[in-house]
């Protein structure tokens, strides 16, 4: 315990002598900048009130004031004042400290304030030394109309005190510094404790022991973290003593799959067996009556045919199913136009024998472009063109474009016949699922037009459902994307 305090109170001590040599460096900037900025103010306001004066001084040169008799007047605005009047050529015309003539001084032209004020129109030199007599000055210069008046106050206690930044703020500062170190030291005092009853949580976890009702952390941000810490533990041990039922749901999950696997195979073994039965009852019965006749003969044949037909239709349907299953990635995408496909199924039923056959209205017009299988969507609307003539028992069929999208079209499929049972509808796209099972069979229907449909659907990326319309007949609504990804 001793050793554990010692290592809490070391870091608690770094962590707080860190952020008190942050905010050091923090203050120490923060105030030399305030430093450098208010000397910077009190050097720009003292030139400002030169300026003004070299303004007021050119003014009276341009109206013929006489340089040495506008200073005598106007010197009392400033203690120890020097003018200096010079042309922009360095010339001196006037000094108000030359006791001999202007004339002979040395030319000006280099100056500092003196460049300044020829190139910008004004210039200062805060301290640099008079080769005239040899004392330092803070010099302005302005010019104006071809010349420039330069006026300069002793660099001496008294103006060095103007300039000086006034020091209370740095008080000020250090005094709210003061306090923040206070705050800081209550708040790293903190931490430490927070981090103290973490890493007794962390040893419990080392150990393996259960962490049983260990106390909260308190409600700030590391409170929470550690707080979280301690839940998700909390979850791990609930997790793993829970990961037999788990592992027993996954099996019963497998087995599930299993068990609706094999049925869906006794299906469609129960399914081949029909057709081959029929056939080879016919074929038996041809063979066995030698005497039969012609007529009787051909009629067996024919329904033997018919049994192969739906035989074959079986096997196609599976093979659909079983593609979009297991392959549903290998299967090409080209672009296709739906309008000619919904065409062409239009036209195959106006062909068909009247009894066979249904009115088809369509609003499709124009060019309906899509990526997709022309196989799939084309089996779409002919499983359902097939089922609508086959059960639905209506005279028309309506095949509505509803809606189209940079995204998506959005069809109708409907037809004006008997509809479905409500307590079917939910099952209608299963496979094998009949309403009616011996009138399907009697049709020559497998079981899967339906759910060729559905997954024909879900494989172009869109939705399908079906509903009874209003005034009778069942409604097919389903969706395409007309961009699909490959």
């Amino acid at each position: 315990m001793v050793m554990g305090l010692k290592s809490e109170t070391s870091y608690q001590r770094r962590l707080f002598l860190l952020l008190v040599l942050f905010s050091l460096a923090l203050v120490f900037c923060f105030l030399w900048f305030q430093y450098k900025r208010e000397k910077q103010f009190k050097v720009e306001q003292l030139n400002s009130s030169l300026q003004l004066f070299n303004v007021q001084m050119l003014d009276a040169l341009q109206y013929g004031v006489d340089s040495k008799g506008y200073f005598d007047s106007h010197k009392g605005m400033f203690v120890d004042l020097r003018v200096t009047v010079i042309s922009t050529d360095g010339r001196v015309h006037f000094d108000s400290k030359e006791k001999g003539r202007a004339e002979d001084m040395p030319n000006h032209l280099h100056r500092e304030e003196v460049v300044a004020a020829i190139r910008n129109g004004t210039g200062y030199t805060v301290r640099r030394e008079s080769s005239l007599d040899g004392r330092d000055y803070f010099y302005s210069a302005t010019c104006e109309n071809g010349m420039v008046v330069r006026s300069a106050l002793p660099y001496n206690m008294t103006l060095m005190h103007v300039l000086q930044a006034d020091s209370n703020f740095i008080w000020y500062v250090l005094a709210i510094s003061l306090l923040l170190y206070v705050a800081g030291y209550v708040v790293t005092r903190h931490l430490g404790q927070n981090i103290s009853r973490l890493r007794e949580f962390a040893v419990l976890l080392n150990s393996g022991k259960s962490i049983g009702d260990f106390p909260p952390f308190p409600k700030d941000e590391l409170g929470e973290i550690s707080n979280q810490i301690v839940g998700l533990y909390r979850k791990m041990q609930q997790a793993m003593s829970d990961s037999n039922k788990e592992h027993q749901l996954a099996l019963h999950e497998e087995s599930e799959k299993i068990r609706i696997k094999k049925q869906l195979t006794n299906n469609i073994n129960h399914e081949l067996k029909t057709p081959v039965c029929a056939i080879k009852g016919y074929l038996e019965t041809i063979l066995t009556n030698t005497d039969m006749d012609h007529a009787t003969q051909r009629n067996f044949l024919e329904k033997c045919f018919a049994q192969t037909e739906r035989l074959s239709s079986l096997l196609s349907d599976i093979a659909t199913l079983t593609r979009m299953d297991e392959a549903s990635m290998v299967i090409s995408r080209e672009p296709v136009r739906l309008d000619l496909l919904i065409e062409e199924i239009v036209n195959e039923v106006k062909i068909r024998p009247e009894e066979h056959r249904m009115r088809i209205s369509t609003n499709v017009s124009g060019p309906l472009e899509m990526s997709g299988n022309p196989s799939l969507l084309s089996s779409i609307f002919r499983n359902l063109t097939d089922n609508a003539l086959a059960y639905s028992g209506g005279r028309d069929i309506f095949i509505t474009l509803l809606e189209e999208t940079d995204v998506c079209y959005k069809f109708s499929f409907a037809d004006n016949g008997i509809g479905v049972e409500e307590k079917h509808l939910d099952h209608i796209f299963e496979r094998f699922y009949r309403i009616d099972k011996g009138r399907s069979r009697k049709l020559g229907g497998t079981g899967l037009g339906l759910s060729i449909v559905k997954n024909a659907v879900t494989f172009h990326g869109g939705t399908i459902y079906a509903r009874n319309r209003e005034h009778g007949g069942l409604e097919f609504v389903f969706t395409l994307e007309r961009n699909m990804e490959s």
